[in-house]
């Protein structure tokens, strides 16, 4: 996981930790202790005491450890203290994302999924459809990518505000990079409006769409203080995505099955990977759409604005 690894610094939603969505049960795989030599032994040492065997295939798993993942030379326990610190802090960042979203009825949403899944084509239909819809709430955008200004400049090209964020190295975004985004939106300004302090409730509220760097591993830990996670799976990618990746799409509230125009000329099983998604997410949602083609861009549309509208009437229920 990146919070060991070195390429960044933030935290998991919930807990300090995210553990495995959908670890296999006992004994479905014989799987064995495993030294680095390839040899079994009756003593383990921690550097090879959660990788596992499967006894029938040879096939490793170094993620069934207590900490579910490994590094060289590190223990279990330290992998967990590692991460433990490292996340803590995000957390931080994002319960304080969190409370500002709520307090002036934002609707943040983050976007998360492979690369060339069709997030920004995607996030640039869904602004003109808004618009042709005639939706007057503020929209606002934070991009995601290692490097580049293009996403940022395809969704500035449609008239909404963007503001790109370049991790470098980083493989994902955390709460702090999108709160410093977002306090450059225009979005922010129309939240407070004139003369607000923070702590007070009030202004329009809007939707702050938040495009991650596209990667299934590493975003399915950070919070951002976001109201969802959305999961966006092109079905060019393969219906197993949802189990080869669980821990995103247990962390998502929503499942996209994007890029639908194109089935005619695929062999992409649709309920296949909509069971695969509910075996290890039974609460996930899902919608089919295709962002060229417009169909089911409707309902998408009114999954943002219904989202939007719920968090507005908690906004007055709480002030």
């Amino acid at each position: 996981m990146c919070v060991v690894c070195g390429c960044g610094n933030g935290a998991a939603q919930g807990s300090s930790m995210v553990k495995p969505a959908s670890k296999l049960p006992d004994g479905e795989l014989k799987y064995k202790p495993v030294a680095a030599d390839g040899h079994h032994h009756d003593h383990h040492h921690h550097e090879h005491d959660h990788v596992v065997v499967n006894t029938a295939t040879g096939d490793l798993h170094y993620g069934q450890g207590e900490a579910c993942v490994s590094i060289p030379g590190v223990s279990q326990s330290r992998t967990i203290r590692l991460e433990q610190d490292v996340l803590g802090k995000n957390n931080q960042f994002a319960a304080r994302n969190r409370e500002h979203f709520i307090h002036h009825r934002i609707f943040a949403l983050n976007l998360v999924s492979s690369p060339g899944s069709g997030k920004t084509t995607l996030l640039c239909e869904t602004i003109e459809a808004l618009k042709r819809r005639g939706s007057m709430v503020p929209v606002g955008v934070i991009e995601g990518d290692q490097q580049t200004s293009h996403d940022a400049d395809r969704i500035r090209a449609t008239g909404a505000p963007a503001i790109q964020v370049n991790t470098g190295k980083g493989c994902h975004l955390d709460a702090q990079m999108v709160g410093n985004a977002f306090s450059r939106l225009p979005l922010h300004g129309h939240a407070h409006g004139a003369g607000h302090h923070h702590g007070q409730e009030g202004g329009q509220g809007g939707i702050l769409f938040i495009e991650n760097v596209g990667n299934l591993v590493c975003p399915a830990m950070w919070d951002l203080g976001e109201a969802a996670k959305v999961a966006i799976l092109s079905v060019t990618e393969g219906e197993d995505k949802p189990l080869k990746y669980p821990d995103m799409f247990a962390a998502a509230s929503l499942m996209i099955l994007n890029k639908v125009d194109l089935l005619p000329y695929l062999r992409f099983d649709v309920q296949k990977c909509i069971d695969f998604a509910r075996r290890v997410n039974p609460r996930i949602q899902v919608l089919q759409l295709s962002a060229t083609s417009g169909q089911g861009m409707d309902v998408w549309l009114d999954w943002i604005l219904d989202g939007h509208r719920g968090l507005a009437a908690q906004g007055e229920q709480a002030a």
